[in-house]
């Protein structure tokens, strides 16, 4: 299994922030992006967008992760959608290098990059590097893979526990993909992860970092969480009348596919595709998936209140939304202004 190297800190280069806009699922970053790219071409500019979504990545994954419409796509270049089959993995690392050239390529074309999403392990790798732990070892993360499905998830989880009672908080008992790494951690170094983050605090990401001069971080955070989780569920129930149960039921189609891969553990699918597999029923399903979507919301939100000077908005207050168009607006403005004679 090739691992993926450790990811430097990108440098500032000779151009104004880049322009990253964050926030929960649901909080209406492709509507304020989409916003900007029209407003981009009355400036005689090109905005070219790279998504920051790990769903996204994956072909065939449309409905379940609200993906940017075909419309959507002709408006703006989209970059990191669509680029590997849902077999394929994708990572923080690779996400860190591919943003990083494709803003230097971006640049150097004369357009504007902007980066928008919410997979904040994501962000933590791109503007921080990675925290400097072990690479993956593809026999313990074998032999742990086979005894998570023998024993349980939750079973795993209980291990982990009594390893690593601080990373294990911070999971869900069925959080395969990082109970398994943070078991793999414990048998490789003989320390717990958190003890590894906790010694680099400022690779970690979540514990109050900063945001580095090359970044301009707009932040969308709604204050009324009521709203967010009807507006999740008005989506999610959109989704359904659209055809998110017959998308999952064709990803079934492909022998390679199972229950285990990155692709298939988004939130969402992994519910239909346990319904399809008649481990629960459709009401069950709904709620399971929105729950899920919720908890996704949540953890987002954690990760961005503690990064220190970003610019954030209320997406619900119509003043707030005004605001944070006219704050992109301008830096939108200025990166132009480093382009024109």
């Amino acid at each position: 299994m090739q691992t993926e190297p450790y990811i430097q800190p990108q440098h500032a280069l000779d151009h104004e922030p880049i322009l990253c806009i964050v926030g929960p699922t649901g909080s209406g970053k492709t509507h304020l992006t989409m916003s900007l790219a029209e407003y981009a071409k009355s400036l005689g500019a090109t905005l070219e967008l790279i998504s920051m979504d790990s769903a996204l990545v994956y072909r065939g994954l449309d409905i379940g992760s609200a993906k940017p419409t075909k419309a959507e796509q002709a408006l703006v270049h989209h970059h990191l959608i669509d680029i590997l089959e849902p077999t394929e993995s994708y990572s923080a690392a690779r996400f860190a290098n591919d943003a990083k050239r494709l803003c230097q390529e971006i640049l150097a074309r004369g357009n504007i990059p902007i980066v928008v999403g919410g997979t904040m392990l994501y962000w933590r790798a791109w503007a921080h590097g990675l925290s400097s732990l072990p690479p993956a070892n593809p026999e313990i993360r074998s032999r742990l893979e086979e005894q998570g499905k023998a024993i349980g998830w939750p079973a795993m989880h209980a291990q982990l526990t009594k390893v690593d009672p601080e990373a294990a908080a911070r999971l869900q008992p069925n959080d395969s993909q990082r109970v398994q790494r943070a078991l793999e951690v414990y048998e490789i170094t003989g320390k717990p992860m958190s003890a590894l983050l906790a010694d680099s605090p400022s690779e970690d990401g979540r514990e109050g970092s900063s945001i580095p001069e090359w970044i301009n971080l707009v932040s969308l955070e709604p204050s009324d969480r009521s709203r967010l989780h009807q507006n999740l569920e008005k989506r999610f129930d959109e989704m359904l009348v659209s055809g998110f149960i017959e998308e999952v039921q064709a990803l079934r189609k492909n022998p390679q596919l199972h229950a285990d891969l990155p692709a298939i553990r988004s939130v969402g699918y992994r519910q239909a595709w346990e319904y399809l597999d008649g481990q629960t029923n459709f009401e069950e399903m709904r709620y399971k998936a929105l729950a899920a979507t919720r908890q996704l919301g949540k953890r987002q939100l954690t990760w961005l209140r503690a990064i220190s000077g970003r610019k954030t908005f209320d997406p619900f207050n119509p003043e707030e939304l005004k605001g944070a168009m006219e704050y992109c607006k301008n830096s939108l403005e200025k990166a132009w202004g480093r382009f024109r004679p």
